[in-house]
């Protein structure tokens, strides 16, 4: 039945607001109104938080990236509230009755098939709409697949660029790869296990064979693994070896200072210059760079008069 926001959810047994840890079963508190991004396990499910489980057990409505995936979850610790989906394929359904129930005082927790909300999945546009309306929005940290990939691959943690999938199509890929080529930051990435061995050749090609990289599979499951080395012997691995299962993040550390920097600029400009106006191009390689915006974009005119363009 409808509630009093006329939001339509899964039913539930009663009014039971409880999570059970072993064989204790433990009330949980009430929540106030609001949007709660609720993080959960990437894998092993110990490894949701106290926090995020009252959340659960306590919001009037949990939004799930797939109900059929969450359901083992709140199984596995005897919370029973109403859910619904929301995803890419339904946001522009689901996120105005979502928003309405919020509006008429009613508590969400937003929870994705696994990890942090918001990261590779559409829950950015009703954190916005929750912003818009006024709507307080709570963050819940924990589990990200992300970060669990950064802290075991041995490489640079003080900054870190996450890029999530890569295009599908390889020259949109290839050109995607070189606006990364200088970021002075270890980049993440996820990537289907299928397209591993193609994506690691073509970051090979992009961003230098000899860049050293890390690929975590299965991350807190029983047949995690963490495997290192350059680019160039990742995929010269994943090429000959049978595809991989689970998931995949793949960790590619920074550029080392070199002499051909500014060759590896002049790509970059061209690259990003493919894609959009010269002046924007010359602004966002500025950003990567930290080189001067007019530099290059006298730059990048002359290397389009020297194509003859």
């Amino acid at each position: 039945m409808p509630n009093k926001a006329g939001y339509e959810g899964q039913a539930v047994t009663g009014d039971r607001r409880s999570y059970v840890i072993g064989q204790t079963e433990i009330a949980a508190r009430p929540l106030a109104p609001a949007l709660y991004l609720v993080a959960t396990p990437i894998g092993n499910l110990a490894d949701i938080t106290l926090r995020a489980l009252e959340t659960l057990a306590s919001a009037d409505i949990v939004a799930c990236e797939d109900t059929r995936v969450s359901r083992v979850l709140l199984e596995r610790y005897g919370i029973r509230r109403r859910t619904t989906a929301y995803h890419e394929h339904n946001a522009g359904e689901a996120g105005p009755k979502l928003i309405a129930a919020l509006a008429a005082g009613q508590s969400v927790a937003l929870i994705s098939d696994a990890g942090t909300p918001l990261v590779s999945d559409p829950g950015y546009r009703l954190v916005g709409e929750a912003l818009a309306h006024g709507i307080r929005v709570v963050p819940i940290p924990g589990p990200s697949a992300a970060l669990a990939a950064l802290t075991a691959s041995g490489l640079p943690s003080d900054a870190f660029l996450f890029a999530g999938f890569l295009p599908v199509k390889a020259g949109q890929r290839l050109t995607k790869l070189e606006s990364f080529r200088q970021v002075p930051a270890t980049l993440i990435f996820f990537e289907s296990p299928r397209r591993l061995a193609e994506t690691l050749g073509a970051m090979a090609e992009a961003l230098g064979g000899a860049r050293q990289a890390a690929i975590g599979r299965e991350l807190t499951k029983t047949f995690e693994e963490m495997r290192t080395g350059t680019l160039a012997e990742l995929a010269d691995h994943y090429a000959a070896a049978d595809t991989p299962k689970g998931e995949i993040v793949i960790c590619v550390g920074p550029p080392e200072a070199s002499e051909d920097q500014p060759a590896d600029i002049d790509r970059l400009l061209l690259s990003l210059a493919a894609e959009m106006p010269a002046s924007k191009a010359a602004a966002e390689a500025a950003k990567m760079t930290g080189g001067q915006k007019q530099a290059l974009y006298r730059r990048l005119l002359e290397l389009r008069e020297g194509d003859g363009g």
